[in-house]
């Protein structure tokens, strides 16, 4: 189980990884208006936030042979048949629901941030 543990967080730590990358490559290129940057990193990982709450769900009930967590376990390591589905599953939404919870902090930094800058005289909205 430590071991399913480990690959399921290297997993989805790894595509959270890229996906926070991206954000923060879009919020680079947004840094001549801190204000609008902060509101699109708030928006981007609110929807990976929800995202990964959505992949947590369906964790319980996805094919535990078709993910990337049981690729990377060797033939010898593999649990048996019986116990793989329910195994595997409630690690992966396990491994989800932690990232989520992390994801949603990052978020609400951003969104204070945001409306901190906001408060504080950002520039005014073109339109």
């Amino acid at each position: 189980m430590d071991q399913l543990r480990r690959l399921a967080f290297l997993s989805i730590g790894r595509a959270c990884g890229f996906a926070g990358f991206a954000i923060l490559c879009v919020m680079i290129g947004l840094s001549y208006d801190p204000l609008m940057a902060t509101r699109v990193g708030g928006i981007f990982t609110t929807m990976m936030t929800i995202l990964l709450l959505i992949r947590a769900r369906l964790a319980l009930t996805q094919n535990i042979r078709r993910t990337e967590m049981w690729l990377m376990l060797e033939d010898g390591d593999r649990p048996a048949r019986e116990y793989a589905q329910w195994v595997g599953s409630t690690v992966l939404r396990d491994a989800y629901l932690w990232f989520a919870q992390y994801a949603a902090g990052v978020s609400i930094v951003l969104w204070t941030l945001a409306l901190i800058l906001s408060l504080a005289g950002g520039p005014a909205p073109v339109g």
